[in-house]
């Protein structure tokens, strides 16, 4: 039973750890032992070396969850990382060598990103980026209620561009030699739904779910679809 994967859960830029409530309150319903990690949205490297970090702590194999920006810090973290056994991208970005979150979210038509962002400098150098409050629910997350959506607003964490901006350093990533689920939305306006069917493809994923109707949010606004897509890779 010790060996059984724990779920770890990498949230992204403009969000926080609380969501994944509702996914890891389903996990836990199941006995499923999962950790939701504060991203540090600092820099690529030095996330993905946190999110190693946590997963050293654990001393267990893992099945490594990232949403949006966070899927590029799991592509980094789980390179040449023999415990992560599944990789799960929640309407997140599957980088190859070099890709960066910015190019991406470009490749295909459909991100309105660009024009919801407060861009502000910070004393550590550089930009920090936040989507502006008037905007948030709109752009992050429409299918939430209205209450939850200025929370989510309110508790948002920013990113640094260089975050966004910084090409996946490992020269193969991790979706090519690990097992890769993808679930995403058709409506979501941080990264257009183009481009999550291209990644899927790309990754050559075990499974790949399409939500209708749903945001970029889908660990919140759809917690039951992110949840199953977890559990089939812990299945495999």
């Amino acid at each position: 039973m010790s060996e059984n994967p724990v779920v770890v859960l990498v949230h992204g830029a403009f969000a926080e750890s609380a969501s994944w409530n509702g996914v890891v309150e389903r996990l836990q319903a199941q006995s499923v032992q999962t950790v939701a990690v504060a991203n540090p949205l600092r820099s690529l490297e030095g996330d993905a070396q946190y999110v190693r970090d946590v997963i050293a702590g654990l001393g267990r194999p893992v099945v490594l969850v990232g949403h949006s920006y966070g899927g590029m810090v799991i592509t980094e973290a789980a390179a040449d990382n023999d415990a992560v056994k599944a990789l799960v991208y929640v309407c997140a970005f599957a980088p190859d060598h070099g890709e960066t979150a910015f190019q991406l979210s470009s490749q295909f038509p459909g991100s309105t990103l660009g024009d919801a962002l407060n861009a502000y400098p910070v004393a550590t150098g550089g930009n920090e980026l936040a989507i502006r409050n008037d905007v948030f629910q709109q752009q992050f997350c429409a299918d939430v209620p209205d209450d939850l959506a200025a929370l989510m607003a309110a508790t948002q964490r920013p990113v640094t561009e260089a975050a966004l901006t910084t090409g996946l350093p490992t020269a193969t990533p991790a979706w090519k030699s690990i097992p890769s689920w993808f679930v995403f939305s058709d409506l979501d306006l941080n990264i257009p739904v183009a481009l999550h069917r291209f990644l899927a493809e790309r990754a050559g994923a075990k499974n790949t779910r399409e939500i209708a109707g749903a945001s970029h949010a889908l660990s919140v606004s759809q917690p039951e679809a992110v949840t199953t897509t977890i559990l089939d890779a812990l299945g495999s």
